[in-house]
């Protein structure tokens, strides 16, 4: 099967119109051609979600959406960091598997060494993994140079540490403000994808101060005139700015829904739900149900609304393909 990519889809313009809702993201774009979800009878049970703190508040209001239409299903959703879904697939403690990045090796070869297959991946939304200043900091943007000079300790991009915002190349009453920085710990998603990305598979630096959710970053960041940080981005507020990012310092790009699509923005990346489906056999109906409904456009329209970024139809299908 063809694997989709953010970048494939430069010209989906054609097939989205604009979706009216409060926040940020007024003017995002939802695609057309996404289906309505159809409700259909039978659908009862307890549907449990162990996984990502990124995904966590999409979780809540995707399940509060599938529960006003099937008020006799019960969800319980756990979201303290991506590494907790596999063990919890793995151990059949949950249906449901978010994660703010792909499984690793030894995680896949773990659930497929207790089932003898792999577990199947599901795009669900697209997110900017964002880095954050103060509101008040003019801060435009940061080269992925410089961002690996402030969050890392081992600088693979070639850098030298940026102790100082002057360093950065910030004037006046900036220049001597000590950078403070902000991040996630070890069993997040985001954590490790920043590292892998951001950071070339660096070390972080002692100094960045370890935060137990995404929406913990930012208010760190919002409380601290020189702080710094990263997280997804719909977990921004109006407290922090999401600054632009590029290789180079002419070529940088906002966290744009656009920049993610066209593959501009460094780290757009995809979110994901795992789930055990056996190889030819038809996935639970309700664990299928509440896929659907994330997967269609009034699931898309809640990812819209909590901030991040809607799927292409194309790559909507691709995951509802793998589901039968």
């Amino acid at each position: 099967m063809m694997k989709l990519s953010i970048k494939s889809f430069t010209s989906v313009a054609s097939a989205i119109f604009v979706l009216t809702v409060s926040g940020a993201n007024a003017q995002t774009k939802v695609d057309q051609k996404l289906p309505d979800y159809e409700k259909v009878s039978g659908i009862t049970g307890n549907l449990n979600s162990i996984g990502s703190d990124t995904l966590n508040n999409l979780m809540t209001y995707w399940a509060e959406a599938f529960k006003a239409k099937y008020p006799n299903v019960n969800i319980q959703i756990e979201g303290k960091g991506s590494s907790t879904a596999p063990p919890a697939l793995i151990e059949g403690t949950s249906q449901l598997g978010p994660m703010s990045r792909a499984m690793k090796s030894e995680e896949l070869d773990a659930f497929e060494k207790k089932f003898g297959y792999k577990p199947t991946q599901i795009k669900v939304a697209i997110d900017a993994l964002a880095v954050y200043t103060h509101k008040d900091n003019p801060l435009k943007g940061l080269t992925l140079k410089q961002v690996d000079s402030i969050f890392s300790s081992t600088y693979k991009r070639g850098g030298e540490a940026i102790k100082k915002w002057g360093q950065a190349g910030m004037k006046n009453e900036w220049a001597n403000k000590a950078v403070s920085s902000y991040g996630r710990n070890s069993a997040s998603g985001t954590y490790g994808y920043f590292k892998k990305v951001a950071l070339k598979k660096g070390d972080y630096a002692t100094s960045v101060k370890e935060q137990p959710g995404s929406s913990a970053v930012v208010q760190g960041v919002a409380s601290d005139l020189a702080g710094i940080g990263y997280s997804g981005i719909g977990y921004k507020t109006s407290g922090v700015n999401a600054i632009a990012l590029g290789e180079s310092e002419g070529q940088m790009f906002e966290p744009s829904f656009e920049n993610c699509l066209s593959g501009d923005y460094p780290m757009a990346r995809f979110l994901y739900i795992y789930v055990n489906k056996k190889p030819g056999k038809p996935l639970d109906k309700l664990t299928l149900e509440f896929l659907k409904l994330v997967l269609a456009k009034e699931g898309q329209q809640i990812v819209v609304k909590d901030g991040y970024y809607p799927m292409p139809n194309e790559i909507a299908q691709e995951a509802n393909s793998v589901l039968k």
